[in-house]
C-alpha cells in the first residue's frame, strides 16, 4: 500500500487513534493506493500505519457512513466508486447548504468586528485573483484563503445543525468548496472561472454585511455551480481530474 506514513502510537499525542486511522485510509484511497473495488484490509493498514485494527475497523464504519466505501457479502469494505452524477448531485447538495449558511449570517446580523476576517480574506483573494495564480506559491495561498472564506461565513451562520449537515456533505472528497481548484491550474477557461468566483465571493460578503439573506443565499449558490462548470472542464481532460482529490474514484464517460 503506498501513501501513508508510518506512524507510530508514541506519535499519536492527543489525537485519537481512530481519528488518525480515518485520516491514513483516507489518504490511501485519495491518493490512489486504494483504486475503485479493492478491499481495504484492516491487517495491511494496520501493519502499513502503527494502528492497531480496533480504530482502524471503527475508521473504516464512519468512512462507510460517509461514503467513501461500502460493506461487502464477504465482510469487510472495499473502496466505492462514483458516477459523475453522484459527484454532480453532492455539488449541489453543499450548494443549497452554503446558500443556507450565507442566508442565516445575513440575517442574524453579524457584528463588523465579527465581519473584519471575512473583509480581509476578500482582500487576500483580491490580491491573488488573477495576477499571482500562474505561481505554485500563488495558487496555495488561494486554496487556502478560499477554504478560510467559506469556513468563516458558516461560522458566521451560528448554526451548529448546519455545520453537522455541511461535515457530512463535504466527506466527499469532491464535494468540498476546494476540490477543483487544483484542476483549475491546468486548464485556461477553468482559470478564468477564478475570476468569476472571485467577484461572487465579493457579492456575497457585501450582502451578508447589508443582511440580504436572499441574495446572499441566491449567489452562494450560483457559486458552488461553478465547481459544476469546473467539473465538466475536468472530465475532458485526464491530466485535470488527476488533480482532483479522489479523482479516480469517478467513473468517466469516456
Amino acid at each position: 500500500m503506498i501513501g501513508v506514513s508510518q506512524v507510530s502510537e508514541a506519535e499519536a499525542g492527543t489525537q485519537p487513534r481512530t481519528g488518525r486511522a480515518l485520516l491514513a485510509i483516507r489518504e490511501l484511497i485519495l491518493e490512489g493506493g486504494l483504486a475503485p473495488g479493492d478491499r481495504v484490509s484492516e491487517l495491511s493498514v494496520a501493519e502499513h500505519t502503527g494502528i492497531s485494527r480496533t480504530p482502524i475497523r471503527a475508521a473504516l464504519q464512519r468512512l462507510e457512513e460517509e461514503g467513501l466505501v461500502e460493506a461487502i457479502p464477504s465482510g469487510g469494505y472495499a473502496v466505492r466508486s462514483f458516477s459523475e452524477r453522484d459527484v454532480f448531485d453532492a455539488i449541489e447538495i453543499r450548494g443549497t447548504l452554503e446558500g443556507l449558511a450565507a442566508r442565516f449570517a445575513a440575517e442574524r446580523g453579524a457584528s463588523p468586528a465579527r465581519l473584519e476576517p471575512l473583509n480581509d480574506c476578500v482582500g487576500e483573494l483580491d490580491e491573488l485573483v488573477p495576477d499571482q495564480l500562474a505561481t505554485e506559491e500563488g495558487f496555495a495561498r488561494y486554496v487556502a484563503a478560499n477554504k478560510r472564506l467559506h469556513a468563516l461565513i458558516l461560522e458566521l451562520a451560528e448554526s451548529p445543525s448546519l455545520v453537522r449537515q455541511m461535515e457530512r456533505a463535504v466527506a466527499l472528497p469532491f464535494a468540498s468548496p476546494s476540490a477543483f481548484i487544483m484542476a483549475q491550474s491546468n486548464i485556461p477557461e477553468s482559470r478564468q472561472l477564478l475570476v468569476v468566483a472571485q467577484d461572487q465571493h465579493r457579492c456575497v460578503v457585501e450582502a451578508i454585511a447589508n443582511h440580504e439573506g436572499a441574495r446572499a443565499q441566491a449567489i452562494m449558490q450560483e457559486h458552488a455551480r461553478l465547481a459544476a462548470r469546473n467539473l465538466r472542464l475536468a472530465l475532458k481532460s485526464e491530466a485535470a481530474l488527476e488533480r482532483i482529490p479522489g479523482g479516480s474514484l469517478i467513473r468517466t464517460r469516456r
